[in-house]
């Protein structure tokens, strides 16, 4: 059985496929998850970090600097931040199979139903996608 995130076609999902994609759970990550690839991220130098309670995977809506994009949370950790304010960090898979660190207010839970999500994930797999509507 393999427990690495990334499935045989190089991790990558689509709006159809995307529960294929495996999470994280049960505890918090350690260096060696990440390099085995079963995790997207280790916060090795944090005090009481604990697992975020939340059904993975889930499909999100991820904000950044170049606006939105659909992703998959696979991994969900809090971790105590500066005066006392908790962290709570998601990884998040992206259509392209690529992994990224994001903090649980830069996302919006969505459905798989969701049609903007859905419309971001064929995007990011077919940027002409956009041009067909």
């Amino acid at each position: 059985m393999n427990d690495d995130l990334d499935s045989e076609d190089g991790g990558g999902f689509d709006a159809e496929d995307w529960t294929r994609l495996k999470a994280f759970t049960g505890r918090v990550a350690t260096l060696d998850d990440v390099q085995a690839r079963r995790a997207v991220f280790a916060l090795g130098d944090s005090e009481d970090p604990q697992v975020l309670d939340m059904d993975l995977p889930q499909p999100v809506i991820w904000w950044d600097d170049d606006g939105e994009q659909g992703a998959v949370a696979v991994q969900a950790e809090v971790h105590p931040g500066a005066f006392g304010e908790p962290m709570e960090v998601l990884g998040l898979i992206l259509p392209d199979g690529d992994a990224v660190v994001a903090l649980l207010d830069d996302v919006d839970l969505v459905d798989d139903t969701d049609p903007h999500w859905r419309r971001l994930v064929d995007e990011a797999i077919d940027p002409n996608a956009a041009d067909e509507d």
